[in-house]
């Protein structure tokens, strides 16, 4: 089973309390997207952002520029559909986003809660990095959440890569340099607790993009 497959079998078979990753609301991600004071007119996407509510709250802070990233189109179809009419004004794109093809130098935001430490092979992390760095316009913004050191060794089946804050930003080095980082213990709905490590990057504009 491909990737692409695997994500939409689970989301086509469990409903969003029994997926380990759901939150109401993905706070430590909108704590950090408040921080950073973006204008409401700054392109956002939400890489992976599947059902995730996180699209919800930007819209409801006003933003007007939303994409919704995700290689399971069922979760994309259930997003839209929780939404309703606001719906219309997001971009769902159904794509795998070490290939995806993005605008470049366009988002003054990069989002990801929980793909990138999926990426265990060094070749799908590169072209992670890639397109963000092609993706993501100078002095533009990613903040990327991963489970911690301390966190699980694997999740729905399949193997993950644990970061503290420094291992992460290296990895994006140096397109990217950090500005921040935090740490947050997630109560999953079966009430276990996962640490995840999250970064906030910033894009350096004396760097070009591979």
């Amino acid at each position: 089973m491909d990737k692409q497959q695997h994500w939409q079998s689970i989301y086509v078979t469990r409903d969003a309390a029994h997926t380990s990753w759901f939150r109401p609301h993905l706070d430590e991600s909108l704590r950090l997207v408040d921080a950073l004071d973006l204008s409401k007119d700054a392109p956002i996407i939400d890489v992976g952002g599947g059902r995730a509510t996180l699209v919800d709250d930007l819209l409801a802070r006003g933003f007007g520029d939303v994409s919704v990233l995700d290689l399971s189109s069922a979760a994309l179809a259930d997003a839209r559909a929780r939404l309703g009419a606001r719906g219309e004004a997001v971009r769902w794109l159904a794509a795998d986003a070490t290939t995806a093809v993005l605008p470049p130098a366009h988002y003054g935001l990069w989002h990801d809660r929980a793909v990138f430490h999926f990426l265990i092979d060094a070749d799908d992390r590169g072209r992670y990095v890639a397109n963000a760095a092609r993706s993501v316009r100078s002095h533009g913004h990613v903040i990327v959440g991963c489970f911690a050191p301390d966190g699980p060794e694997r999740c729905s089946g399949l193997s993950v890569q644990r970061y503290d804050a420094p291992a992460l930003a290296a990895v994006f080095a140096p397109a990217f340099e950090i500005v921040r980082h935090s740490r947050e213990l997630h109560a999953t709905p079966a009430g276990a607790v996962q640490p995840f490590t999250y970064v906030v990057l910033q894009r350096r504009h004396d760097v070009t993009s591979a």
